[in-house]
């Protein structure tokens, strides 16, 4: 089986990231006038790091020590991306009875509290994020976002267990 290069991975991952921060930015922020919640931030976070990591394979292009390195790196924040989106499609499945509070504003909390504070209030009081905004082929904004991280996945996967380039 005769798998894409890793220059070309690599390439395809930065394209990912790039595409989904468009997306988020000019068409469900700009266009549609959809603020982002904290969790979808944490996402967008997430994607850009994700992505930084790609770029950083691409330019240096290493050899598949480096390249396994590269994608671990990556493999984290397209995890820590799959876990949010958990936590938000979880939060999105909760009857209205059931959701948490709404946290305080992310702006106001990251002056206000240190950074271990500010995540573990976004994760344990974010009713503001099990709104559903928008759907595009049934799924919301955190649906498309977690398959997002799954390709991020994939594509560190294919890169670490590569046996050869």
């Amino acid at each position: 089986m005769n798998l894409p290069s890793s220059r070309l991975c690599n390439a395809a991952g930065v394209a990912g990231s790039i595409v989904a921060m468009l997306f988020a930015y000019y068409y469900l922020q700009r266009t549609l006038g959809l603020d982002p919640c904290p969790l979808c931030l944490i996402d967008r976070g997430l994607v850009m790091l994700a992505g930084f990591f790609f770029l950083l394979a691409f330019i240096h292009n290493p050899g598949r020590t480096g390249q396994r390195v590269y994608s671990g790196l990556a493999l984290i924040p397209a995890l820590l991306g799959v876990a949010v989106c958990w936590r938000h499609l979880w939060l999105e499945s909760l009857p209205k009875h059931l959701v948490p509070e709404c946290s305080p504003g992310l702006e106001y909390m990251l002056e206000t509290f240190p950074i271990g504070e500010t995540i573990r209030t976004i994760f344990n009081s974010a009713g503001e994020c099990a709104e559903v905004k928008w759907r595009f082929l049934g799924l919301s904004i955190a649906g498309q976002t977690l398959l997002v991280f799954l390709g991020f996945t994939a594509l560190s996967l294919l890169q670490i267990l590569r046996k050869r380039d």
